[in-house]
């Protein structure tokens, strides 16, 4: 499990503070993990989505490159690290109750930033009810570079 708890990030206030105020106070969930939505700097494509713990979103804050937390490794994950395609976070952006955080990077490298050597995590498309039979298969989407 992730740390739950950061000392650099403010105590979370009034919900008139958190949602209207200038302090950060990112809410963790239960395992200390906050989602993290990243999209492209330029294009505003997305790109992926991935959680953060307290250390990892304090190093994306301290650095300017984005980290997360690692679920299936129970570990701190440096995106790009071993591929190059670092993510070099251009802007950060929270939602209203900061529960949330957006990420908009410059890609490093072939610019590349799925693990299947895909642009995009996002290379699939979910049939909607009025195209597809009962049972929806996905579809790759026209744009994803296969």
């Amino acid at each position: 499990m992730s740390s739950t708890k950061s000392d650099a990030f403010a105590p979370r206030g009034a919900k008139a503070q958190i949602e209207s105020g200038l302090d950060f106070t990112p809410k963790f969930d239960a395992d200390g993990l906050i989602p993290a939505i990243v999209t492209d700097a330029h294009s505003g494509e997305v790109l992926m989505f991935a959680f953060m713990n307290a250390h990892a979103l304090a190093l994306t804050i301290e650095t300017g490159v984005a980290h997360f937390w690692s679920r299936s490794r129970d570990k701190l994950w440096k995106k790009g690290e071993e591929s190059g395609n670092i993510l070099n976070v251009v802007e950060m952006r929270t939602d209203c109750d900061q529960d949330v955080v957006w990420l908009r990077v410059d890609v490093k490298g072939d610019g590349k930033t799925c693990h299947t050597g895909r642009r995009s995590c996002f290379y699939r498309v979910l049939p909607l009810p009025a195209d597809a039979p009962a049972a929806a298969h996905l579809a790759f989407a026209p744009d994803a570079d296969t």
